[in-house]
């Protein structure tokens, strides 16, 4: 087989958005994948350690050379083995951040991050030094030496570094997996303004499944090298026929909208999408309009044949029951209901379940007892 070390435009051939096909086999394991992903926004790849996930990303990246497959990005070809096609990694337009930021310790931030720079020449740049040290809040450290830097700013710096060498995909490896929980929450806004400001597509490597609720606007559920599922994440997240949610961890994200305060109580009102349905949650005011991620897990939602009106569970919705599934513990039932084309699940026993005479397109009311509102 013949390999070809340039670029091959192929927008004629390729949508918009990521074609990913890799066959990889390595000692024991064989990654096995086919999918595809928005050409913007944050895609999760989610899955146990050996599933796979940091291999999918040295594939996009060209480290893996035994990879066999094809990739398309946003309407360019780097890899097509059945053609010949095979970028090198220095030919790829990409970022890449492992879970260390891995800063050269000789060099201030500022020439750490010039270093970046120094990869695309002028006339190619699409991000520069200020726009990078605003968007991850690390102007103030552009003089310090890596040494005087804490875990979550030198992962800020090593992003921007990243992002200066004016990626088209930008991959993250786990970059919070070595920090602390403090450091974990200094660094998670700075990642959502990469989401919102930038028209680049992100893959994120984790297994926190709060991060990827936070985060991720796609989710790619990963186990043994194979693909379970590919999709937005509030409707992968739903589905009753993964793993991901018989645990007992399941949860639903949804995407709300502020609408009005009470001030009296401390109670925000959170419009769900479709017509009427909202959630109320104890949290300070905050603009109307604005858009908000919601998760609510399947455990803090029971259902009843009717709404009750003495109860001091604050959301009572009704809704549709959609399908039901056993959970991992045998005893109980996760219930998948519509609340007006939103999503959610319910975890149950199967007491209740029976003792309701719950079946597929019966009408319930969902008392929500907590909601988590990621700001």
């Amino acid at each position: 087989m013949t390999m070809s070390d340039s670029r091959v435009p192929a927008a004629a051939e390729a949508p918009a958005g990521i074609e990913a096909r890799f066959l990889v086999e390595q000692g024991g394991f064989t990654l096995d994948v086919d999918v595809r992903l928005p050409g913007r926004g944050v895609t999760a790849l989610f899955g146990h350690s050996g599933s796979g996930k940091t291999t999918i990303l040295r594939c996009l990246a060209g480290l893996t050379r035994s990879a066999r497959g094809r990739l398309c990005v946003n309407g360019e070809t780097w890899l097509d083995t059945a053609k010949g096609i095979v970028l090198p990694t220095h030919k790829r337009p990409l970022g890449y951040v492992f879970q260390e930021a891995s800063l050269f310790p000789h060099l201030t931030v500022e020439r750490n991050l010039r270093y970046g720079m120094s990869r695309v020449p002028a006339t190619a740049r699409r991000v520069d030094l200020a726009q990078a040290a605003e968007l991850l809040g690390i102007g103030h450290l552009l003089d310090r030496m890596p040494a005087g830097l804490s875990g979550g700013e030198k992962q800020r710096v090593g992003i921007a570094r990243a992002l200066l060498a004016s990626p088209r995909l930008l991959l993250l490896d786990e970059p919070l997996a070595s920090l602390d929980q403090k450091r974990k929450l200094e660094i998670l806004p700075y990642l959502e303004r990469l989401h919102d400001e930038l028209d680049i597509p992100i893959l994120y490597v984790s297994h926190a499944p709060e991060e990827v609720a936070r985060l991720a606007d796609h989710l790619v559920l990963l186990e043994n090298g194979r693909a379970l599922a590919s999709g937005p994440i509030a409707e992968t997240l739903a589905r009753l026929d993964l793993p991901i949610t018989m645990a007992d961890d399941a949860s639903v994200v949804i995407e709300g909208v502020v609408g009005a305060h009470d001030a009296t109580y401390g109670l925000l009102t959170l419009d769900l999408p479709g017509a009427g349905a909202s959630l109320r949650v104890v949290h300070a005011a905050l603009p109307a309009g604005r858009a908000m991620r919601i998760v609510v897990r399947a455990r803090d939602v029971s259902l009843a044949s009717s709404a009750a009106s003495d109860t001091s569970v604050l959301n009572v919705l009704p809704a549709t029951v959609v399908a039901m599934e056993a959970a991992a513990d045998p005893a109980q039932m996760t219930v998948r209901l519509d609340i007006d084309g939103t999503p959610l699940l319910s975890r149950i026993t199967r007491y209740s379940s029976d003792h309701l005479g719950l079946r597929v397109g019966a009408r319930v009311w969902a008392q929500v007892k907590a909601v988590s509102l990621l700001a």
